[in-house]
């Protein structure tokens, strides 16, 4: 107990050296320095950059199309509205795409002979998803699944839009988690076969904690592109921000609208982006760069 009071007293009274000091003076110049410099850096490019738009000929009349205060001002309740339904069919299809994904991964690579068909099988699926575009799968789902009429089946475009969004995302995702799955190297799987777990157990408790930390990031840019597609079940006739934008930009044919759910839908993935690039450097996921 003495030497712990001791230790902590000792604590309390070290004061850095003289030279220790000195070098943290030097940092915080150094990083003050940096600072104003890339401040004045970015005002000057924003500058010469802003005063060529303005100054070029035709501004007005792209300030009057996309830029009009009034008409964002107007559409911007009916747009948010729409941006809600966009979050909400985000949020779903995330979670429904994390499972299916991984059920398809985890397919994949499973070994022997006995799990080849479903090794075909899901292989297929990623295959064929991964070739269509993602515009023809929601035309395809949205237009002809209510047109066949099945006793029982959705009528809804946004069940539709939203089973395309699941169903093409899951093809790429599902790829990203088998990479993480394969990177994990095979003494963990040998280790813990040799304590006696099962092979679920081992996939479970070893190898996927393992695999998802090394694909959070490329998970996080799957989101974000998640997040902007969600806006192309519009072409079913969905409510969603583009759809509002739409029916606010038929009526005086304004394009301001279609700004507002632009910028709506930036607001959503430029912090998601941000902290996908902030996670991945902290995890020493970035490689290095020059330095200007």
């Amino acid at each position: 107990m003495t030497d712990r009071v001791a230790e902590a007293r000792a604590t309390e009274d070290w004061q850095p050296s003289a030279v220790q000091r000195e070098r943290d003076e030097w940092r915080r110049r150094r990083t003050l320095r940096s600072a104003v410099i890339a401040a004045g850096s970015t005002l000057l490019l924003l500058g010469a950059l802003g005063g060529a738009v303005v100054s070029s000929p035709g501004w007005q009349r792209v300030q009057e199309t996309y830029f009009d205060w009034d008409k964002a001002v107007s559409s911007f309740p009916a747009v948010l509205d729409g941006l809600w339904l966009n979050i909400r069919v985000m949020l779903v299809c995330w979670v429904l795409i994390l499972a299916l994904s991984l059920t398809v991964a985890i397919v994949r690579t499973l070994r022997g002979p006995v799990a080849f068909p479903l090794r075909l099988l899901g292989t297929a699926y990623v295959d064929v998803f991964r070739g269509l575009p993602l515009l023809l799968v929601i035309f395809l789902l949205g237009f002809g699944g209510p047109a066949l009429g099945l006793s029982g089946m959705p009528t809804s475009p946004l069940f539709w839009g939203g089973t395309a969004l699941v169903l093409s995302y899951s093809a790429y995702v599902a790829e990203v988690l088998r990479a993480g799955i394969e990177s994990v190297h095979p003494s963990q799987r040998l280790a813990g076969r040799s304590l006696g777990l099962s092979y679920g157990q081992t996939l479970r408790h070893v190898v996927l904690p393992q695999a998802w930390r090394r694909v959070i990031p490329p998970l996080m840019n799957d989101l974000v592109s998640l997040q902007k597609d969600s806006g192309l079940i519009a072409v079913l006739g969905v409510s969603d921000a583009i759809r509002k934008a739409q029916i606010e930009t038929a009526l005086d044919f304004n394009y301001t609208p279609y700004v507002v759910a632009g910028v709506l839908f930036c607001c959503l993935t430029i912090p998601m982006a941000r902290l996908t690039d902030r996670y991945a450097r902290k995890k020493g996921y970035h490689g290095a760069g020059g330095v200007l």
